[in-house]
């Protein structure tokens, strides 16, 4: 019975979703995560009477035909780049985005990632980095004399040093956005790279049409909803069940037929 390893497809796709759910609440807390959304297709059909094939020689059409499907399977995981929640923490080198681009920061290889997550530090050298010590492009260094910094929404980085009235400008921090978010390469720790599905990177100052503005002292909190991923973790759990009734019944089925004497 076909039914047998349809339903088995059924499993395992549920089975994927309910990781997918597992990970955005696992995320919940996680700085500027953006939840993810399984997505899945049907498998091919066994054709057992053509659509639209002449029933008679008179030239009758089957208007509906018979296939028959074999199940389904995963066609990728979306990335849902709604905006987070801001949530203020008042410490003036968390920075968070409002509205679309990414940080870009410079891996120890010298590769070019990119991130929301704005929970940045000094290095010993005072220079921006984020946790992991990734310096912050395109290269922001503190004086260590400087008694206060502000970041305004265009980016631009100013320090207060002790006996001057006037602020110094250090440096300017961008954005970039890119023509498809979702195909950005998830790397963990907060970290995208670019790839051929997302398209070139695309730079310039916060403010800029299409990009969003810097807002100092917040953290751009995930989007993962609670009430929402526990609903649909729910209904994965539903019909993975419907779909293990199905192999049950089969099954039962089969039994029914090999004990026909």
């Amino acid at each position: 019975m076909k039914a047998l390893s349809t339903a088995a497809t059924g499993m395992l796709a549920q089975q994927m979703n309910v990781e997918v759910i597992s990970n955005n609440i696992a995320n919940l807390n996680t700085t500027a995560f953006k939840r993810r959304r399984a997505e899945f297709q049907d498998l091919l059909y066994q054709t057992i009477e053509r659509v639209g094939a002449n029933s008679t020689a008179q030239g009758n059409v089957v208007p509906s035909g018979i296939q028959v499907g074999v199940g389904v399977r995963a066609a990728g995981v979306y990335r849902i780049a709604t905006q987070g929640s801001l949530e203020l923490t008042d410490n003036s080198l968390d920075l968070a985005i409002n509205g679309s681009g990414f940080f870009r920061v410079q891996s120890p290889d010298g590769e070019e990632l990119y991130t929301r997550a704005g929970s940045f530090q000094l290095d010993q050298d005072g220079r921006l980095v984020t946790p992991a010590g990734f310096e912050v492009l395109p290269g922001i260094t503190i004086p260590q004399e400087a008694v206060d910094v502000t970041i305004n929404q265009e980016g631009e980085v100013q320090v207060s040093l002790q006996g001057q009235v006037n602020p110094q400008i250090v440096g300017q921090l961008d954005l970039a956005i890119f023509p498809n978010e979702a195909g950005l390469e998830a790397l963990g720790s907060n970290l995208l790279r670019e790839s051929q599905a997302s398209g070139p990177a695309s730079v310039a100052t916060p403010g800029t049409d299409g990009f969003g503005l810097i807002e100092q002292g917040f953290l751009e909190r995930s989007n993962v909803d609670p009430v929402q991923e526990i609903t649909n973790l729910i209904t994965a759990q539903r019909a993975y069940e419907l779909n293990s009734r199905v192999i049950t019944t089969s099954d039962e089925m089969l039994n029914a037929v090999n004990s026909l004497r």
